[in-house]
């Protein structure tokens, strides 16, 4: 059963099948629109990276870090660009749709592909729910701007609701203004939802449903809205800086050290999620094998770049101290200095930031069940493409019910580390992945990852990290009975990377993919501990699914 379990599909039959234009078993009639440009892509790539993270997150990991932020921008650009860099070796080598999923199929096997497969619904699916609740909330300011007003029990999920009347409850404050005890009461319930969220996916829903032409129109115009706003806060921003003479506010530039810095990894991380979502569209791209690279990687040098310099803007008109608790802190700079009509503008554009991630994740999402499908791990319907529309119209569909319903009721927090734990997981596994595909001579036209011997680079990065780490090390060890899931997660990765690097040093393993393989694993054990008691908990719901349905169906299994 071991070998059914990881057999794989051959890198060769795959790119035959997608060159032949058969899609792994479908007829030519059932192909998607191949209309997707560089530009288009790297467009994409934009709205799916910048959305939330740009708009809210900056100002938690700004007050922990002070101007000096940015490095920790830089340190997961650099993260991101080993994992990207992989991904488009990967993109232009398997230029089908699928992602993660494809690529660890074909390196992996297909039980790892699952896995991987599964865990991507909480990137795209998961972390929809996440922006969804994020645009919910911007919004409603707007609305509240503009003199409307909803009722507060229509624009929260239960769940949020229902904890911050515990936790009143618990400390002995007043809940009689709290939304819990506000809402109308039906069928003995407490009638709460967050309806804007749910109307949102479902206008993005049927976008998606419609057709690639339509959604990447739509994403281009959002994303050139975006970029124009956020130039135009860049340059009022530093003129302010300048003129008022707050530029002191830049100093101290490392107030909390590098430890401060390093305390907004999560929320920093969660700001460039998004960018190998474009990696799904491969079968919509005229030339996926040149295109898809250069999207990717030039969506996440914009992305990067805009970032650093926001960063620096939002830090230099105000003292970092102010950030604390802040949830919208563009806004907040803005409003700060009197300019309460650029806040107001700030607080459009942050809704169109979101609406845009929301187009690109349900476009990702849909696509991936339809490469399952294919592949005969889930049912055929969910591999269907419309005869009007050439899109996954089931997958479509079922995608934006789960999303839209689940952002009705659901808490953020706990799906934001879902969303980052998963996208790690699926990051992990397409680096390693580079490490076991067969070595090919360079091709005009297509991207060639660079191999760069990782030998004696790798273990000397290596031994300075655990330098830097020893107290933390030892101090794990000596007190592991007493120590919490976290130190126990640290020192399992210290013990896999140590294998790992004597890997490289005796494989002379290419520096790239391994860096993106420790970078990952790395982010993963600073997630909480309640996420990661989830997080198996639905890896083990989807193996039991594989294993009853997936593994009986599989395509690969008829042919042997």
């Amino acid at each position: 059963m071991s070998n059914s379990l990881f057999r794989k599909k051959s890198l060769e039959s795959v790119t035959r099948d997608a060159e032949s234009g058969l899609s792994d078993g479908h007829a030519p009639t059932a192909n998607l629109r191949k209309v997707l440009t560089v530009k288009d892509l790297t467009f994409m790539g934009i709205a799916a990276v910048i959305g939330a993270g740009i708009f809210s997150t900056i100002g938690t990991a700004a007050y922990n870090g002070g101007p000096g932020v940015i490095f920790l921008f830089l340190i997961t650009a650099v993260t991101c660009g080993f994992t990207a860099l992989c991904y488009a070796e990967f993109a232009s080598r398997v230029p089908v749709a699928g992602s993660a999923y494809t690529y660890s199929y074909v390196s992996f096997g297909e039980v790892i592909a699952w896995v991987i497969g599964w865990a991507l619904i909480l990137e795209y699916a998961i972390g929809n729910i996440v922006v969804a609740i994020s645009w919910s909330a911007y919004f409603n300011n707007i609305l509240k701007a503009i003199g409307l007003h909803l009722p507060a029990w229509l624009t929260i999920g239960y769940q949020t609701a229902s904890e911050a009347y515990s936790n009143a409850i618990q400390n002995n404050l007043p809940t009689q203004d709290l939304v819990f005890m506000q809402a109308p009461i039906l069928f003995g319930l407490r009638c709460i939802v967050n309806l804007p969220a749910f109307i949102i996916v479902a206008l993005i829903t049927i976008l998606a449903y419609i057709g690639i032409q339509e959604s990447k129109r739509t994403a281009n115009m959002m994303v050139m809205l975006k970029i124009l706003v956020l130039v135009v806060i860049s340059l009022v921003g530093f003129w302010v800086i300048f003129s008022e003479g707050t530029t002191a506010n830049w100093s101290p530039f490392l107030p909390n050290g590098m430890g401060g810095v390093l305390k907004g990894v999560s929320a920093v991380f969660f700001a460039y999620i998004g960018f190998d979502a474009i990696s799904t569209t491969a079968e919509e791209c005229a030339d996926p094998q040149r295109d898809l690279p250069r999207g990717m990687i030039y969506s996440l040098i914009v992305c990067t770049i805009m970032y650093v310099v926001i960063a620096l803007v939002i830090t230099g008109m105000v003292s970092y101290k102010e950030f604390n608790g802040v949830a919208d802190p563009l806004a907040y700079v803005f409003e700060k200095i009197n300019m309460q009509k650029l806040g107001f503008v700030i607080s459009v554009s942050a809704v169109v930031a979101a609406t845009s991630v929301l187009l690109v994740f349900q476009l990702g999402q849909p696509r991936i069940w339809m490469a399952m499908s294919r592949d005969g791990l889930l049912p055929k319907s969910f591999g269907k493409i419309n005869t009007r529309f050439q899109t996954p119209g089931f997958s479509t569909i079922v995608s934006g019910a789960l999303v839209a319903v689940l952002a009705l009721f659901v808490d953020d927090k706990l799906m934001t580390d879902l969303t980052s734990i998963g996208t790690l997981f699926a990051f992990v596994l397409v680096s390693g992945g580079v490490l076991m595909l067969p070595l090919r001579k360079k091709e005009t036209g297509k991207f060639n990852l660079p191999y760069l011997n990782g030998k004696w680079i790798v273990p000397a990065l290596f031994a300075v990290f655990v330098w830097f780490n020893l107290d933390r090390i030892v101090g794990s060890m000596a007190h592991l009975k007493d120590e919490g899931y976290r130190e126990l997660l640290f020192l399992i990765f210290m013990i896999l990377s140590t294998a790992f690097v004597v890997y490289t040093f005796l494989r002379s393993y290419s520096f790239i993919p391994v860096m993106g393989v420790l970078f990952c694993l790395y982010l993963m054990v600073e997630i909480p501990s309640k996420s990661w008691v989830v997080f198996f908990g639905w890896m083990a719901i989807g193996l039991t699914i594989y294993l009853l349905y997936g593994f009986h169906n599989s395509k690969l299994k008829k042919k042997i």
